[in-house]
């Protein structure tokens, strides 16, 4: 079968089409006809070695697919690796059936960004009616869904960054009500002024580095920062204790892996999105839909912040 595999470690360039064995699936596994895997930023820290889970040599990257089983279901499934591929195993209890009026597109996108941005707002930031929400990269495949689900919870004031203007026009039409330039200058004032000249309640930052010291300083008393990325590949200024007890902050981390297997942690918020998708109240963004042999490509778009929504690779091309 055709499959992007690695073996050595660094950027897009060490991704390789080749042909390998087809997967097998052991008991309690399910083998999955691809019709599209998903591309993500934590795919880039993957092939590098630098995400929050070591991987080892070779490999094949890609953490969620959608496609048919051998009995013919349509279904998408989060797995331990070997996305990037024309066929797949993932374990039973993380594949789920796509409903009718959900497309690949969409299923995709929302069992790893929707659910992440419905753990970001609900379980780590707990987001109360009224309350101010910032959601950094607005247009990315997280941000489009959080700025979504924020002002359909009930968010007082939804404030998006994005890096170009396009990116800032998408974020309002997905909801936001301001969208400002996310570069690190002076962006805690530009998020005050941004929230009517008050701090606000809850940043959702993926950024790091500066971007991540800018958030907590525009934070609210009892405010919330959710760390869930390190997009820019650096170092934030470590977070002293005193400085989070003197206004009631939180920094909260959180990591999609560690819902996996938490019974119904994946499959009760996929359900809700999957609803909100079909009844059009949700619109996921595909923002690429590339070739298995541009790999390289989709991964050098990614990470140099010229994609929206999601991204998907085609193992039949």
């Amino acid at each position: 079968m055709r499959a992007v595999q690695i073996t050595e470690f660094g950027g897009p360039e060490v991704l390789t089409l080749t042909d390998l064995p087809e997967p097998v699936a052991a008991p309690g596994q399910v083998l999955i006809t691809v019709d599209r895997a998903g591309i993500n930023y934590a795919d880039t820290h993957q092939v590098e070695n630098s995400y929050l889970a070591p991987a080892s040599l070779p490999l094949v990257p890609g953490g969620e697919v959608v496609g048919r089983t051998a009995d013919g279901r349509r279904v998408v499934a989060l797995l331990h690796g070997g996305g990037y591929a024309q066929r797949a195993v993932a374990d039973e209890a993380s594949t789920f059936d796509v409903p009718e009026g959900v497309s690949d597109g969409a299923a995709l996108s929302l069992i790893l960004q929707g659910t992440t941005a419905w753990h970001l707002l609900r379980t780590s930031a707990r987001m109360l009616k009224g309350e101010s929400v910032v959601v950094h990269a607005a247009a990315g495949g997280v941000g489009s869904i959080a700025v979504q689900l924020a002002k359909q919870w009930g968010a007082g004031r939804v404030i998006a960054t994005a890096s170009t203007e396009a990116k800032r026009a998408k974020a309002i039409e997905l909801g936001a009500d301001v969208a400002v330039d996310g570069a690190p200058e002076g962006l805690k004032d530009r998020l005050i002024e941004a929230n009517g000249g008050n701090r606000v309640d809850i940043v959702l930052e993926m950024v790091g580095g500066p971007t991540f010291d800018a958030s907590l300083a525009a934070l609210a008393r009892f405010g919330r920062l959710v760390t869930y990325g390190s997009a820019s590949r650096e170092a934030a200024t470590p977070v002293i204790p005193a400085a989070l007890m003197r206004g009631s902050k939180s920094v909260i981390g959180f990591w999609l892996a560690d819902c996996f297997r938490v019974p119904g942690m994946i499959g009760d918020p996929l359900a809700e999105l999957f609803g909100l998708a079909a009844q059009d109240l949700l619109r996921p963004i595909v923002g690429g839909d590339y070739p298995m042999s541009e790999v390289a490509k989709a991964h050098n778009d990614i990470r140099s912040r010229r994609t929206v929504g999601k991204l998907l690779l085609d193992p039949s091309r």
